[in-house]
């Protein structure tokens, strides 16, 4: 069981995080990066969108740009709906969410639930931000770490923790970087936020 005094580092500000904030919502921008190949230059790819989370197991990514996708975790379904391609993926969100970097920041009702499927570290101190190191237990996955770097905004016993960075390393060595924007802390959500239905028309796989 972890136990962390108040200012500890990225362990104590992920366990104020879990504690106190059982919802959030931000703009967020996204930066892929995979390897070089063959002496090219590595491939960068930018997305930006709004992101929204109700603990435990439920959230929400409205990408708008460059291309319209929405991904939504109603608590029992993971549902992808990518606009361009008029197709929607449904999978069950027990099978796939529990070593993702969502279980990290919106689905675990508290830190022990996240140490069953991670090992857990302070990192270094960066950016003026603290940070944890999340190491999935399971090879059987494509996550290699997910570091997770929190700004806090209450300076009493640090009150108040904002999630601000999260970057996360696949086995095949591509890096994706979440930066959030304007987070805000336990705002009211309307329950239609995390309900998804299948646009007329649009294919629908169930996997």
């Amino acid at each position: 069981m972890m136990t962390c005094a108040a200012g500890a580092g990225g362990l104590s500000s992920l366990e104020t995080f879990v504690r106190t904030v059982k919802t959030g919502q931000a703009t967020f921008t996204q930066v892929v990066t995979s390897p070089a190949r063959e002496g090219q230059a590595p491939r960068v790819k930018t997305s930006s969108g709004q992101f929204e989370f109700a603990r435990p197991n439920r959230f929400r990514f409205d990408y708008a740009k460059p291309f319209v996708q929405t991904i939504v975790a109603d608590g029992h379904t993971l549902w992808l709906h990518d606009v361009d391609l008029n197709q929607v993926t449904a999978r069950k969100q027990a099978a796939v969410l529990d070593s993702t970097p969502a279980a990290l920041i919106a689905s675990a009702a508290d830190v022990q639930a996240l140490q069953a499927d991670f090992v857990l570290a302070d990192a270094p101190d960066k950016d003026g931000l603290q940070w944890v190191l999340a190491t999935p237990k399971s090879k059987d996955g494509q996550l290699q770490s997910v570091r997770v770097g929190f700004r806090a905004a209450g300076e009493v016993a640090r009150q108040t923790v904002m999630l601000e960075v999260l970057e996360i390393l696949d086995n095949f060595g591509q890096r994706s970087v979440l930066t959030f924007k304007g987070f805000k802390v336990n705002p009211s959500l309307p329950a239609s936020s995390f309900q998804f239905s299948t646009p007329k028309g649009a294919d629908l796989i169930r996997q």
